[in-house]
């Protein structure tokens, strides 16, 4: 009977696992289960499979995960029943079997079933069945007699992106994103407060959540396509760690994905039990995860910390007012609460009003796309000029021979208070904001 083995987890606390009592391959075929006491090992030997449990769950409960396999700290990246575990019983233990219809099913001691795959595969009559593979990405793919790939774990988010990994913002006819979901603990892999992934409602940004309320906004994607390189330094006398960054739009989808160099240090996305999004380098020398960044990054970013018409300066990181405004309550705002935000100095009266142009913004949230795939920035213009209520507009030709498909280009206007804004400079992520104003030459 195999023994426990307890692990610290990043955050301090600890998660019990089964020791393995035999070496396993790096998959899983039809007819031979995978009890808890053994493990799928990759065939690089970077992840590991196996069934682990949270040492403060009272009764213990069971999880299938997968792992990091060759750093001392146990680092769980993907699970598979998070919102049904299942309890630990050493006389009739879950089992993790591959079904003759290709479908991964987690079974508790007693038969019922309690997590399984959505591959769709009649039952095969060649001498080579489908298997189940722990890749050397982390990534769990099942495949069919013929190789196709029939269901993979990267499909299938928890609370980390992994190199390779395609974090989808949209997808298919109906728009549909997905997101990441932290865990609850730093001891609980069920799903906790926070997600990050694409807004629903028009897919142009990301967000931070916190269930409903929004931590943390992105601006709105201005349809850059590029594979950029970023670089972190993880200590003083670390070595860089660069990250190649892609935004992809191949018409089916919209996904971010990342790459890294073949002897970079193991580098994860993840949104924290806290409600960050972290990018996180495991340093050898002191065997410790690093924060290479984190969102928000600092107060000021935080969602609607400025303000209706209040803007985060980035340079300065500091809240101020949009051009024509002022603060709402300025004794508060000289105490550094920027809640009440900022009102107009004049107030609009349709017919003298004009746009001041302010490059290098955050776009605000709460925008509307009018004029699908509308050609001109001037069609833009007139589209807000001719409604009194139009407060802003911003336009960006999506295409700019960096996206294929043709001149498609984006429309943004705004009828409330502009809300979320910040002062990012010229960029990729920036737009020319609009600011319609009285008296104001346009």
């Amino acid at each position: 009977m195999a023994g426990w083995l307890a692990f610290t987890c990043c955050a301090g606390a600890l998660i019990l696992l089964f020791l393995p009592s035999l070496a396993s391959e790096d998959r899983l075929v039809s007819g031979k289960p995978l009890y808890p006491g053994a493990t799928v090992i990759s065939d690089g030997g970077a992840f590991a499979l196996g069934f682990f449990a949270p040492s403060n769950s009272t009764p213990a409960k069971l999880y299938l995960g997968i792992w990091y396999n060759d750093i001392p700290e146990l680092t769980v990246v993907w699970v598979a029943n998070r919102r049904n575990p299942s309890p630990t019983n050493t006389f009739s233990p879950p089992t993790l079997s591959l079904s003759n219809s290709s479908n991964l099913v987690l079974s508790d001691g007693g038969g019922r079933v309690i997590w399984t795959t959505d591959a769709v595969a009649s039952t095969s009559s060649s001498s080579s069945p489908s298997m189940a593979v722990l890749e050397n990405t982390g990534n769990l793919v099942v495949r069919s007699p013929n190789g196709s790939m029939l269901w993979q774990s990267f499909d299938h988010y928890t609370d980390t992106v992994l190199p390779g990994m395609k974090l989808r913002f949209k997808y298919g006819a109906q728009g549909g994103g997905q997101h990441l979901v932290s865990w609850k603990g730093p001891g609980d892999p069920s799903p906790g407060r926070f997600s990050y992934g694409a807004d629903p409602a028009t897919h142009l940004q990301i967000f931070v959540w916190d269930g409903d309320r929004p931590v943390v906004r992105s601006s709105p994607w201005t349809g850059y396509l590029v594979v950029s390189e970023r670089q972190y330094q993880q200590d003083n006398n670390g070595a860089a760690v660069v990250v190649y960054m892609s935004v992809v739009d191949d018409g089916e989808e919209i996904y971010m994905t990342y790459t890294v160099a073949a002897d970079a240090p193991r580098i994860r996305y993840v949104v924290t039990h806290s409600g960050e999004y972290q990018l996180r380098s495991w340093s050898n020398k002191s065997s410790v995860w690093l924060v290479l960044s984190r969102w928000p990054s600092q107060e000021c970013k935080r969602y609607g910390y400025c303000g209706p018409y209040g803007y985060c300066d980035d340079l300065v990181r500091t809240c101020k007012c949009l051009h024509g405004f002022e603060p709402e309550n300025t004794k508060e705002w000289d105490k550094g609460r920027f809640s009440a935000g900022c009102r107009r100095k004049d107030l609009l009266d349709c017919k003298d009003d004009g746009f001041l142009a302010l490059p290098g913004m955050k776009s605000p949230d709460g925008f509307t796309r009018v004029g699908r795939d509308m050609s001109t920035s001037e069609e833009c213009a007139a589209e807000c000029r001719r409604n009194c209520s139009c407060v802003a507009y911003a336009y960006a030709n999506l295409s700019s021979g960096r996206r294929s498909g043709g001149n498609v280009s984006r429309c943004l206007v705004w009828s409330a208070d502009l809300v979320d804004t910040a002062k990012i400079g010229e960029g990729l992520d920036s737009d020319t904001l609009y600011l319609r104003l009285y008296a104001c030459i346009p």
